[in-house]
């Protein structure tokens, strides 16, 4: 029987928004948000316990009127902005919870950007006078109809969206109960933030893919946040790369991506006063968010680069270095961040990326060699990566460049790509072609790869992870050979 080593059973998947179930008519009812802000009103109160328990009482509020109500009405920009300061402000691990919750609800609820479907033809909806988050691009239009500019305070522009990642990089005292609720404070503002984003990206997405209209990107919160003149993109990237190397826990199950703790689980933690192990499961959380924020930039250079190929990108645009370059620059510069990435990072087509891309640097001249003259290094393939390594010759002259245990963990990483590949098949067309060969010509060749390794350097070491692979490679290609006679 064919023994597959371990390889993330998780995998990204976007879900698309709902669209309103309520009218606009509903913000009008003045009743329920003016009773709803007069319990979040703490002016002269003293007491603590008083402040948590009105805003427990307004969160409440807020629930049963816009999404637990017969006919719930649309909560106002101003109940949005209440619950937002509740989730920054708490102090308390059960209004954290509570908060960021009921903003996730909303959103699904209530979303600003979606698609409408009439007559089999979908069209791209973009509600701009909704509450945001975010102070980018149009998003002070809210508040500066309100005439209110201290309530955009509360909001995350560019500069303040990359310290909230300078802050999570910063390690929480766990002996300091506030500390390490301001920690998963953090956190869960990180981890909205990300829906955000998403959930404005994936109808633009979807409706990009019928039209290939450059415009339904420009304008997404994604681009206009990482084209803003106060975000140095570099730095973001650096600060999220160092959150996946130090927040890796592999004994954690993976069966925690994508779950959110319920509000009752919260409570239950802050009563035992065991915060430091309910922090150490929010930062699994915040690695899901973190991979899908690197895959959502990757998919924006994609569309990007498509974009500027058929001409439809002006001086407007502006420059960025595709994220890809700058995780490629770190990790061929601090070989020591290799492994623990691509253990961390389980996005299986862009991990392969990342990987041809690595190599393409070494021996990507070679492929180009063979390829028609308009080619580039990115259309480099697994099957001619191995070809590289199938000869002593070729395999000393790319060890000379990279190194003998750089090239066998990168080898032994794109090997568990296939082998996922394989296994799941819903969804990796791309991913294939990116391959470029049989499963059977990948585990020979991988196998026939190592043994050349070995002869370069006599004295090599294999880790537990690449004996587990080539113990694999061997079998399934036993197997696979029995099954042709």
């Amino acid at each position: 029987m064919v023994q597959y080593f371990p390889f993330p059973r998780s995998k990204h998947r976007m879900a698309a928004p709902r669209a309103p179930t309520t009218t606009p008519a509903a913000a009008a009812d003045g009743g329920i948000e003016e009773n709803a802000m007069a319990i979040l009103d703490s002016s002269g109160i003293k007491d603590s316990c008083d402040l948590h328990d009105d805003r427990a009482a307004f969160l409440e509020a807020v629930r049963s009127a816009c999404l637990a109500a017969n006919n719930p009405s649309t909560p106002s920009w101003r109940m949005y902005d209440g619950v937002f300061q509740v989730l920054q402000n708490s102090s308390s691990l059960e209004l954290a919870v509570a908060s960021f919750h009921l903003l996730m609800d909303l959103g699904k609820q209530y979303p600003r950007t979606y698609l409408t479907d009439s007559d089999g033809h979908q069209s791209l909806v973009v509600v701009k006078e909704s509450w945001l988050p975010l102070l980018i691009g149009n998003g002070s239009h809210s508040s500066e109809i309100r005439g209110n500019a201290r309530i955009s305070d509360h909001l995350f522009d560019p500069s303040r969206f990359s310290l909230l990642i300078e802050a999570m990089v910063e390690p929480a005292n766990p002996t300091d109960d506030n500390n390490g609720i301001k920690a998963i404070e953090n956190m869960m503002l990180f981890q909205y933030l990300v829906n955000t984003l998403e959930a404005d990206f994936v109808p633009r997405h979807i409706a990009y893919k019928k039209s290939l209209d450059w415009v339904f990107f420009r304008e997404s919160l994604l681009n206009m946040l990482l084209g803003s003149r106060k975000l140095v993109f570099k730095s973001l990237v650096k600060n999220c790369m160092y959150l996946l190397l130090n927040q890796f826990h592999p004994e954690v199950e993976d069966g925690v991506e994508g779950s959110i703790p319920s509000e009752g689980e919260a409570k239950s933690a802050s009563d035992m006063d065991s915060s430091l192990n309910y922090l150490l499961l929010e930062s699994e959380r915040t690695l899901v968010s973190l991979r899908k924020l690197f895959v959502m930039v990757m998919e924006l250079d994609l569309i990007r680069k498509e974009a500027d190929t058929l001409g439809l990108t002006s001086r407007a645009d502006g420059f960025r270095n595709p994220i890809m370059e700058v995780i490629l620059d770190e990790l061929i510069y601090n070989i020591s961040y290799l492994s623990p990435f691509l253990l961390a990072f389980m996005e299986w087509k862009w991990k392969l990326e990342i990987i041809l891309q690595y190599f393409s640097k070494y021996c990507g001249k070679g492929a180009v060699r063979t390829r028609r003259s308009d080619s580039s290094q990115q259309d480099l393939k697994l099957g001619s990566v191995l070809s590289f390594f199938l000869t002593t010759t070729s395999a000393k002259a790319i060890v000379k460049k990279m190194g003998t245990e750089v090239a066998q963990l990168l080898l032994a990483h794109a090997y568990q790509v296939c082998l996922y590949v394989q296994s799941d098949s819903s969804d990796s067309t791309a991913t294939t072609e990116k391959i470029g060969a049989s499963l059977q010509e990948i585990s020979c060749d991988f196998i026939s790869a190592f043994q050349n390794l070995r002869k370069v350097g006599l004295n090599i070491q294999i880790s537990p992870f690449e004996k587990e692979a080539l113990f694999t490679a061997a079998t399934l290609s036993r197997k696979l050979k029995n099954e042709e006679r």
